[in-house]
């Protein structure tokens, strides 16, 4: 996710870099990438926290975002704070621009616009309004206003992420919609485009950008479904383990193994992993502890089932 979406506004590392800017390591790169990889990893802290305290979105939730967005990479009187200049959204080969092909509210719309999409946020989900909908009108109005000097994409993405998450389509850990948007970025330029300036863009139409938002996430989720789904643990499973847990490569390895033979032991992970005894029964351990499987037999002839 960190990589996809610096990508799309020019960051030039390569997810190996980001892996690596992660983890703490030195990278032969601008400082402005490597800060721009950090603050997106902070601002995606900053969204599992405030999931986890239940907090409702306000103007200040956005202006956060982009503060961590933008921290040491924007002048910090512009980190957080809505834009003081007019922005146009340019065309440009080298230094020179071709074409204004975008041109933002004036200044002192802003403020009042990005509080509008608060209370649009709050009517939307009082109508039941379907949240993959709420979240592409979101991403593409925070586009359109363009509150900040810059990291205005990168806000949108996260500010569509975190209505995703708040309404129940937790997918950490498991897809990264950037991703999406990150293969085709001419696509992804093409459908967030909604015209030549803000007053264009209120009277046009979102269709084909929701329609965008929404097969893209489609997308994502069947990749992750079609993985998911033969691991997949009934009602059942899941109250007896206390809720979902997450599993390693190796660990869906072996469950993926003992739910199509239907049974599994020490062997067969040494086989399925290509590791020791000591370390395939140390796997098997694990997987009981998180109460996944259920030894059956002793010692000698020990083997392993779905916990149910």
């Amino acid at each position: 996710m960190i990589h996809s979406s610096t990508s799309i506004e020019g960051n030039i590392l390569s997810r190996y870099e980001v892996k690596k800017v992660l983890s703490g390591e030195k990278v032969d790169a601008p400082k402005r990438d490597i800060s721009e990889v950090k603050n997106y990893r902070d601002a995606l802290y900053y969204i599992s926290k405030f999931i986890e305290k239940k907090q409702k979105i306000t103007v200040k939730t956005i202006l956060e975002i982009h503060r961590l967005t933008t921290k040491n990479v924007l002048d910090k009187e512009k980190c957080g704070k809505f834009r003081q200049n007019q922005v146009y959204v340019v065309s440009r080969h080298g230094n020179k621009i071709i074409k204004v092909s975008y041109t933002g509210p004036i200044v002192k719309q802003v403020p009042i616009l990005v509080k509008n999409l608060i209370n649009w946020l709050e009517k939307a989900k009082k109508e039941n309004i379907c949240p993959v909908i709420i979240s592409a009108i979101a991403h593409a109005e925070i586009a359109a206003i363009h509150p900040f000097a810059d990291g205005n994409g990168r806000t949108a993405r996260l500010l569509a992420t975190l209505i995703l998450y708040k309404s129940g389509y937790d997918f950490r850990r498991l897809f990264a919609l950037e991703d999406y948007y990150n293969q085709d970025r001419p696509s992804y330029y093409k459908a967030i485009h909604l015209g030549k300036n803000y007053q264009e863009r209120m009277q046009g139409d979102l269709t084909d950008w929701v329609i965008y938002f929404s097969q893209g996430f489609a997308c994502e989720m069947e990749k992750i479904y079609n993985i998911i789904v033969p691991l997949s643990l009934d009602a059942k499973m899941l109250k007896k383990i206390g809720g979902h847990v997450y599993l390693d490569k190796k660990q869906i390895k072996i469950v993926d193994f003992m739910m199509t033979m239907g049974k599994v032991d020490s062997n067969d992970v040494v086989d399925i992993l290509n590791i020791t005894q000591r370390s395939a029964r140390r796997y098997l351990a694990e997987l009981t502890k998180l109460k996944l499987l259920a030894k059956v037999g002793g010692k000698k002839d020990a083997y392993y089932q779905l916990n149910i």
